[in-house]
């Protein structure tokens, strides 16, 4: 699934020649994300992008915990903070937020925040009451299915409707990198987001990614830095951090904001009625 890519992670979170071996055109992908069979791969990139993904944990692993809730917690350089209790059932992708702390995010707002998508509606509350202001609610349509997909990104690398490139094989600080373009299939020929994978060959992980944000204008990239952790059988980059770069992967000076997941726990009693306004 393609959403649209990280104003909650960048500005409301204020998300190259193919050097392919015998492979230098890009292919769509026909396998869904929730398949357990092994695909056809398309490309080098293809199968790279896949073993990353068996060894994180794919999407029928997050299909088995049937549900999170968790921490987010994101601050900004100038230190503006939102602390969110995030809760997600993956099968429908059912997504419910509490803004105990919202700086950056409805921060004309005092209190408590819920936002929330049942599946069918997304909805707003402000200390218990409904907001149907629909300026408000296009925060909360970008914000809930953002989070789930930042919370699902590496499983949802496999979707339908991605492309990939093998670029080249890099060493930063004596690491050897596996470098895979991924770029998203576009319906009205408008430009779409570009990510920049940064495959460790020894731990098949993704280190590190650069990523647009072309739905904001923001063409040149940024660089996310990841740190996992095991939770229950899955690695989940539960620290990030960010800040603009270029397509060589060199940042700027400018400070860099920062993403942490805390306090995970799968499989809880969640059902859909938690999801209601």
């Amino acid at each position: 699934m393609r959403i649209k890519l990280l104003v909650s992670i960048t500005l409301g979170f204020l998300l190259v020649s193919c050097k392919n071996d015998n492979q230098s055109a890009k292919e769509q992908i026909p396998t869904d994300s929730i398949t357990s069979t092994t695909p056809k791969f398309a490309n080098k990139g293809h199968e790279l992008v896949y073993n990353m993904v068996q060894k994180v944990g794919n999407f029928n692993a997050l299909l088995d915990k049937k549900n999170v809730v968790y921490t987010y917690t994101y601050q900004t350089p100038d230190n503006k903070t939102d602390s969110v209790t995030e809760k997600y059932i993956f099968e429908g992708e059912l997504s419910y937020g509490a803004y105990k702390k919202h700086e950056r995010t409805l921060a004309n707002l005092d209190g408590l925040v819920e936002q929330g998508y049942d599946g069918n509606e997304y909805w707003l509350k402000h200390k218990g009451k409904i907001i149907k202001d629909q300026d408000l609610l296009k925060t909360v349509i970008f914000n809930r299915p953002t989070n789930f997909y930042w919370f699902t990104m590496m499983q949802k690398l496999l979707d339908n409707g991605l492309f990939y490139e093998y670029l080249d094989e890099k060493t930063i600080d004596g690491i050897k990198y596996d470098v895979v373009k991924v770029t998203f299939e576009s319906k009205d020929d408008k430009p779409k987001d570009t990510y920049q994978l940064y495959i460790n060959k020894e731990t098949h992980l993704v280190d590190q990614f650069l990523f647009t944000v072309v739905d904001f204008g923001k063409m040149e990239p940024f660089l996310m830095k990841l740190e996992y952790e095991n939770i229950e059988g899955l690695l989940l980059p539960t620290k990030r951090k960010y800040k603009k770069s270029n397509w060589d992967a060199k940042v700027t000076n400018e400070p860099w904001t920062l993403v942490n997941w805390s306090d995970i726990k799968f499989n809880t009693d969640l059902t859909k009625a938690d999801f209601k306004k």
